[in-house]
This record gives C-alpha cells, sequence and structure tokens, in this order.
C-alpha cells in the first residue's frame, strides 16, 4: 500500500530506541525526511546508522537535545523551524507506589511526558494550519484509560495527552491537519526487555515464562497474551501519519492487544 508519504518531514521525539525508533524507521522507509531525537550523540548518531543500512536510500538526520527542557526545546526549534509530521513519543515510566512518589516525582514525569509534546504542538502546529496539511500525533498509553496502580503518576500523564491531543484536535476543525493519540499497550521496548531480564534471574526462569506471568497476573485482561513488538505499534503510527488517515481526527487509537476492556 502506498502510503503517499514520499516528500513529507517528520519530527519523532525521543527516538534513539523502542516505540519512537520503529516509528522513525517505518517513517523512513516511506520515503520521510525524519529527524530522531536523542539526548546523546552516540545514540543518536547509533540509531541513524541502524536505519541506513537497512534503508540506505532513507533520509535520516538526528537532533541531540534533551527534549524534556525549555533549553532542548528551543536548540530544537533554531535547527529545525518546520515539519509536516510530529510525533510526540518522548515519555519515562518508573513504577512506584502512590505513597513513596514524591512532588519532585510528578513534577519531572509531567515535564517529560506531557510538556515535551505541549511545547512541540504549541512551535508547530501554527505553520501546519497555515499550509493547510500536517499530522500530530501523541503516543499515549493504555494506562491512560486503566490507570495503574503501581504508577499512578505515568497513567495520569497519558491521560493528560489524550486531553490535550483532543483539544488540539478541536483547532484543526475544516482544515488538512489532524491530531491524534495513539494508545499502545504492554510492549516489547528497550526497557521492558531488561525488565523480563532482570525478573528472570531474580526467580531462576525463562523471559517466556516472566511474560506469561506478567499476563496471567498484571494484564490478565490481555488477549494476545504477549508483548506487541514496536514494529506492530509503529504501522498504526505511520498509517495515521499519512494521507490516507485523514478522517481519522481527535482520536484515541488503541493497539493495546485487547487489554482495554471496551467496546469504545
Amino acid at each position: 500500500m502506498d502510503l503517499k508519504l514520499q516528500g513529507k518531514s517528520a519530527l519523532v521525539s525521543g527516538s534513539t530506541a523502542g516505540i519512537g525508533f520503529a516509528v522513525a524507521q517505518a517513517l523512513a522507509q516511506e520515503g520521510v525526511s525524519t529527524i530522531i531525537n536523542g539526548r546523546t550523540p552516540a545514540r543518536v548518531t547509533q540509531a541513524i546508522d541502524k536505519i541506513q543500512q537497512t534503508y540506505p536510500a532513507a533520509k535520516v538526520s538526528g537532533i541531540v537535545a534533551d527534549l524534556a527542557t525549555k533549553e532542548g526545546i528551543e536548540q530544537l526549534f533554531q535547527q529545525v523551524p518546520h515539519i509536516d509530521i510530529l510525533i510526540n513519543n518522548l515519555g519515562i515510566y518508573e513504577p512506584k507506589t502512590f505513597f513513596d512518589i514524591t512532588d519532585e516525582d510528578w513534577l519531572n514525569i509531567f515535564e517529560v511526558n506531557v510538556l515535551s509534546g505541549v511545547r512541540l504542538s504549541r512551535q508547530y502546529l501554527p505553520k501546519l494550519l497555515e499550509q493547510n496539511w500536517g499530522r500530530i500525533i501523541f503516543i499515549s498509553s493504555e494506562s491512560a484509560v486503566q490507570i495503574p496502580v503501581e504508577m499512578i503518576h505515568y497513567g495520569t500523564t497519558k491521560t493528560a495527552q489524550l486531553a490535550i491531543s483532543r483539544g488540539l484536535a478541536e483547532m484543526t476543525a475544516g482544515t488538512g491537519v489532524t491530531v491524534n493519540s495513539v494508545l499502545p499497550g504492554p510492549t516489547r521496548s528497550e526497557g521492558v526487555e531488561g525488565f523480563i531480564t532482570q525478573i528472570g534471574q531474580d526467580k531462576g526462569i525463562s523471559p517466556a515464562e516472566v511474560e506469561a506471568e506478567f499476563f496471567q497476573t498484571l494484564r490478565p485482561t490481555s488477549l494476545i497474551k504477549r508483548f506487541a513488538t514496536n514494529e506492530e505499534v509503529a504501522a498504526l503510527v505511520v498509517y495515521l501519519s499519512s494521507p490516507l488517515a485523514s478522517a481519522t481526527n481527535g482520536a484515541a487509537v488503541r493497539v493495546d492487544g485487547g487489554v482495554v476492556r471496551s467496546i469504545m
């Protein structure tokens, strides 16, 4: 299927690994001039090289900036004044009981997960509206609608992303710009891989057994009974980034493996 993305440009925040990297790679494969973002030159260079090894013709560049800070955002704007597609992927999570989440923890996770997307959208949305075409996508989570008791602060930031995304979409009425959210479920990201390995070592069981136990106890409503791959999530994000998805706006689209027990 031709997604009609040739010649477009995109920025994927926090894209040196995991879902962000998979999205950047899939966009580049479709002919999008894609900007990788990370906090260290080594990670950004490594991500670019990996994509170009797989797709030698890919148009990929990198920006080293901490987009969880105003200074990092300003640094990015100076180098990238305009894009067609913005993927607000940057995010962190940390399992922690509610009583142990400090004010500093709350402020930090909101700065990273919420304000990074707010600042980027505030910069780029006016230009997208002016040209009458563009895409903004927030990478939220099923945790936005099923708040995990083990990390309430994380779930709260993901709910906030849904509200921001819908509010911005209202501003695009009658234009060729869309703003949507994608809600991945448990996904085999870099962090999850480490989590599985560590738990397996601690319990003396295999990674496969750790995964099975996770979906039996922590995410029993999953219908696929496994972690989704980064590529499975990226496929949906790239479709929503394309002109083919022009009738999807203001939506929260799930790629959660059926974890959320709802038909809406």
